[in-house]
């Protein structure tokens, strides 16, 4: 990969020629995709409604009205300027990124908005909703059996000339955390009229890790007006993080993957940053799939399995404030929407033949 990104940086700019043409198109594309940003709104901030949580206030920021409908669009946007801005991506740079669908997806929808081709490497079992997808914007699929769609990626781009994105290392450095307008500084400019503006816990998954990262690098660096808010990232079954910021260590492995699309890994990623996390929670996968079908029906609206992952982790911090008789507030995320998810999360027969204790984690779910 740094050979690659060397042969991509290696022509000197001059005043004739290739890299000046690249430097006209580099600020068109930018332009492209600082146009496309001007054009969207900041996803809402939904209050939740639950029962038996008094003076304890629950948010879910709804990122799956992004133009590519996930949090991943904001990880898409930031990877893309981050590779245009090396100089890693110029007109006509095939761009590859291993992922299991929403971040394809989101990058896809900026390949399409500056014509560059796109290939998309992931994993057999990808949600089919999700790889119909990814081709409707017009990217490519190569799918790949086992848990290596990192090293399959970079062999791909290598061998067309492209440049690998490589969510799982550049997503926490991509994004600005100190703000220009990114997620934890939204949160907290949206939260600025609600009765328990500070937000006691900011509770997320972690995927590549960049959005843990990005949140818990600005709580630290605006300390004055975050002194009292906490970040928790859960974690669900076949997932490294949890047992990595448990002990330390950043060497585990798994042969397993997550079922949960979009969060756990099977390795500790290079974007994951456990030493800005104030709380790790693991979340059983039947829970994951109960809660995401429990918020749907409240909010009517469909959710994806994380946001499930996520409203457990709500409901457990949630739970200790009210033993405690602390009021409050919590923000997490909608990371996206549950259309993608109608052969699994949606389909009650995947579901009961799935887990046989569903119907007891929904109704643990009943009291709310």
């Amino acid at each position: 990969m740094v050979l690659r990104h060397i042969q991509n940086q290696a022509a000197p700019a001059t005043e004739h020629g290739k890299p000046v043409q690249c430097r006209n198109w580099l600020a068109w594309a930018i332009d492209e995709i600082s146009a496309d940003f001007a054009r969207s709104a900041d996803t809402h901030l939904v209050k939740v409604q639950l029962n038996g949580l008094d003076g304890i206030d629950v948010y879910f920021k709804d990122e799956s009205s992004h133009p590519s409908g996930s949090l991943k669009h904001r990880l898409a946007r930031s990877l893309f300027l981050y590779g245009l801005c090396n100089g890693w991506i110029c007109e006509g740079t095939p761009v590859v990124e291993a992922s299991s669908g929403s971040t394809a997806i989101s990058e896809a929808y900026f390949a399409r908005l500056i014509g560059v081709p796109f290939i998309a490497v992931v994993p057999n079992g990808t949600a089919p909703a999700k790889l119909a997808e990814i081709e409707r914007l017009g990217a490519q699929i190569e799918r790949v059996d086992g848990s290596d769609i990192y090293a399959a990626a970079d062999m791909i781009a290598s061998s067309k000339g492209g440049h690998y994105m490589d969510q799982f290392t550049f997503a926490e450095r991509a994004t600005d955390w100190r703000g220009n307008n990114n997620i934890a500084e939204s949160i907290f400019k949206q939260m600025e009229l609600e009765a328990h503006p500070v937000p006691d816990w900011i509770v997320v998954g972690a995927g590549t890790g960049g959005t843990s990262a990005t949140i818990g690098r600005y709580i630290r660096y605006h300390r004055a007006s975050c002194s009292r808010t906490r970040l928790a990232v859960v974690d669900p079954e076949n997932s490294v993080f949890a047992s990595a910021w448990q002990a330390a260590r950043r060497d585990l492995v798994i042969d397993t993957g997550s079922r949960i699309e979009g969060i756990g890994r099977p390795r500790v990623e290079p974007s994951f940053l456990p030493e800005v996390i104030d709380r790790m929670i693991e979340v059983r996968d039947v829970r994951s799939f109960a809660a995401a079908r429990f918020l749907s029906d409240r909010l009517g609206k469909r959710v994806g399995p994380s946001t499930g992952t996520n409203l457990i982790g709500v409901l457990e911090l949630a739970e200790e404030m009210r033993a405690a008789g602390r009021k409050g507030s919590i923000v997490s995320l909608i990371c996206d929407g549950g259309e993608r998810y109608r052969d699994t999360a949606f389909d009650d027969t995947w579901l009961a033949s799935t887990f046989s204790d569903f119907g007891k984690a929904w109704a643990g779910l009943d009291r709310y």
